[in-house]
């Protein structure tokens, strides 16, 4: 994952020409991106300032400005602050279950790409995270796009060649739409729109990370082994 760790270092350059601010210490700088990953979850990129933000952690907007620049930046950070870890874990993961030197099932490929997202849903911050990344694609093209990109590319493209090595029949282009369907899905099924709730109550449990996980897994890969699309 070298380039995009070479990637995300660039992305996240910071400006130099500030002294640093009385009292400024690294968990000021950690507590200014959890506030920030909640409020840009609960409101968007255009709809959060950068005053907002400074309320809802207790620090001066100034201490904002000198760690992180302009608002754009720091959306920057709070975004691949998880979304490049979830990369990280996911090609691990597949690596671990390559390196067995087994026949790779087509659930586990699955499930490797969906833990280490879902292991998010566990905690207030991971949660807000998993809005804020369903709610990017309404995000303004020049902030949302370089993100995804820089964030995914790399390993969404490692789980497509594993992804074809066990489904060397399936045509490349029904390949891409079904990987980025399971992105699609899974983002809604983590996006706690409480749809389920209302459908299936007392049926269904959306809060049980093991119900969870198993029936996405079941569901991606019903689609992935389904005939190709005439």
């Amino acid at each position: 994952m070298k380039k995009q760790s070479e990637g995300r270092q660039g992305a996240l350059k910071r400006r130099g020409t500030l002294g640093r601010p009385a009292g400024a210490t690294e968990n000021q700088k950690e507590s200014i991106l959890d506030a920030a990953e909640v409020d840009f979850s609960h409101h968007g990129y255009a709809g959060t300032t950068l005053r907002e933000v400074a309320v809802s952690c207790g620090v001066t907007q100034a201490l904002i400005t000198y760690y992180f620049g302009t608002k754009q930046q720091l959306f920057e950070e709070v975004f691949l602050r998880r979304a490049t870890k979830i990369s990280d874990d996911r090609v691990q993961l597949l690596r671990e279950i390559e390196a067995r030197g087994k026949d790779v099932e087509l659930a586990e490929i699955v499930r490797a790409f969906l833990k280490p997202i879902m292991a998010l849903r566990s905690t207030v911050s991971g949660r807000a995270f998993i809005r804020l990344q369903a709610r990017l694609h309404t995000e303004p093209p020049e902030v949302s796009y370089k993100l995804r990109n820089l964030a995914y590319n790399e390993s969404t493209g490692v789980y497509v060649q594993a992804l074809r090595r066990v489904l060397p029949g399936l045509p490349e282009k029904d390949l891409y739409w079904r990987v980025t369907l399971m992105i699609g899905a899974y983002l809604y099924a983590f996006s706690d729109s409480h749809r389920l709730e209302v459908l299936a109550k007392d049926i269904c449990n959306p809060s049980d990370p093991v119900e969870v996980l198993e029936q996405l897994t079941c569901f991606v890969v019903g689609g992935l082994q389904a005939a190709a699309a005439k």
